[in-house]
């Protein structure tokens, strides 16, 4: 089975394409978005600001979002999940739109959002997986849908309540960083990756 992450050009993507492999999985990371399609699973990973993610994007957003919307698996992490929507408050330019909503500056005294914190999840039944009940986050945005039932599972941050997991069709977006959620957060995101590709299968 072929993964392949989507490189916006910011950070290591070692941490996740670690986590990512396994012994019937090939990762490869890949700069362009047209390219980056031609895959059994796509990976948007979680580092770097929406609107250079989005630059890096804008070549391939259609046939990206038509390859999504076909059914062509996806993962999107922290970043990677904010770039399903539509647009974002913390840059320029235009999300995947595979999610209606906007992202949003935290709501919160203590941004970012940095360390442990609870995963609570819904009563929508969009997730097939159980994830970790804490996990790692990284962020100062977060994801405002237009549609709650989009959502799989909540997280708090001081009083501020936002989408830790949302899932559309194909598309599965974590605000968190699983590959840096101590094992049990490895073994969600191959989970996630064992769903997407192999439905039935048990990690």
């Amino acid at each position: 089975m072929r993964v392949t992450i989507f490189d916006y050009g910011a950070g290591n993507l070692h941490s996740l394409a670690k986590a990512l492999a396994e012994p019937a999985v090939e990762v490869a990371i890949e700069t362009d978005p047209v390219r980056s399609i031609d895959t059994d699973l796509l990976v948007l990973p979680g580092v770097g600001a929406f609107g250079a993610a989005a630059q890096r994007l804008a070549p391939g957003r259609d046939a990206m979002r038509d390859a999504i919307r076909h059914g062509l698996p996806m993962i999107g992490i922290c970043l990677g999940m904010q770039l399903l929507f539509d647009a974002s408050d913390e840059g320029e330019g235009n999300g995947l739109g595979i999610i209606a909503g906007r992202v949003q500056r935290l709501r919160a005294d203590r941004v970012p959002h940095i360390g442990w914190n609870s995963v609570e999840p819904s009563d929508a039944g969009t997730l097939s997986v159980a994830p970790p009940t804490t996990v790692y986050y990284a962020n100062s945005f977060v994801c405002r849908p237009a549609d709650r039932a989009v959502v799989a599972a909540w997280t708090t941050h001081e009083t501020d309540r936002f989408p830790a997991i949302v899932r559309a069709g194909s598309a599965t977006g974590v605000q968190f960083h699983p590959e840096k959620s101590s094992a049990a957060g490895v073994l969600f995101l191959r989970q996630l990756l064992a769903d997407a590709l192999l439905p039935g299968r048990t990690t």
